[in-house]
């Protein structure tokens, strides 16, 4: 089972809590009992519960949970929820078929609810405020979401600042984020990916890229609670960021 499968379940009194717990939970309904009957069947009784919320597991769970929750608050940030967007969420994502429902179930419940955003992106800031590079990578997969439509509207980017600011990401690290989801007719500007001056000294360029390279090496997020189901994009951002370094030595002739 991917953690998408397991998204339901753990509002269901698990691991969640809080309200993303109170909201999952709202939404299971009739999917808890299909659940947990799968879960004992698929992978035995022992493994059917969540553990504390310091565990690996757990913290992938509400990572994903978290994205779904934002994602269905995000597309309500221009006013309108687009067929686009929720088909969107379900690709970039790679859902599983039969894990689709369970996952439309939480963000229909998000996005019909009166409540703001904010308790929810303060739950998982909480639980990954030592851990800021997957919370950027969080921020990074709701950019590609709002970007579903060719482009980042006005409402959404003001949006995505406000969860960037819960999350204690500076300015300078949501303008690096945002870079990333540049037009598509241009390249993102290589200063602009590893948020450092043009004029910044050679020795500071490379320490900034090995800092970078360190905090997002796939290896480590998924550790630090990132879902193995997001190694790939992982791989593309650690990949953005080799580039970007690469250009400026470039740029610069630094062998």
């Amino acid at each position: 089972m991917s953690v998408w499968g397991k998204v339901l379940g753990a509002g269901a009194g698990f691991a969640l809590g809080g309200p993303l717990g109170a909201l999952v939970g709202a939404a299971a309904g009739h999917y808890i009992a299909k659940f947990r009957a799968n879960a004992l069947s698929a992978e035995g009784a022992e493994n059917a519960s969540f553990p504390g919320e310091s565990s690996r597991e757990a913290r992938q769970v509400i990572f994903a949970t978290a994205l779904v929750v934002l994602a269905a608050k995000l597309a309500k940030a221009d006013g309108v929820v687009s067929r686009e967007e929720i088909a969107k969420f379900k690709t970039i994502f790679n859902i599983p078929e039969s894990e689709i429902s369970s996952v439309g179930a939480i963000f229909d419940k998000a996005k019909t609810t009166a409540d703001g955003f904010e308790p929810y992106a303060e739950q998982v800031a909480k639980l990954f405020r030592s851990t800021p590079a997957v919370l950027e990578n969080l921020v990074g997969a709701l950019f590609e979401i709002a970007k579903s439509d060719g482009w980042v509207h006005d409402a959404e980017l003001r949006y995505l600042r406000k969860v960037s600011g819960i999350f204690s990401l500076d300015s300078t690290t949501f303008d690096r984020i945002s870079a990333q989801f540049s037009s598509e007719d241009s390249e993102p500007d290589p200063y602009s990916v590893l948020g450092i001056a043009p004029d910044v000294p050679d020795r500071q360029l490379k320490a900034r890229y090995r800092e970078l390279a360190v905090q997002h090496h796939p290896d480590k997020l998924i550790a630090n609670g990132m879902p193995d189901e997001f190694v790939e994009k992982a791989n593309d951002k650690l990949a953005l960021i080799n580039a970007a370094y690469d250009k400026i030595c470039a740029q610069r002739n630094i062998k």
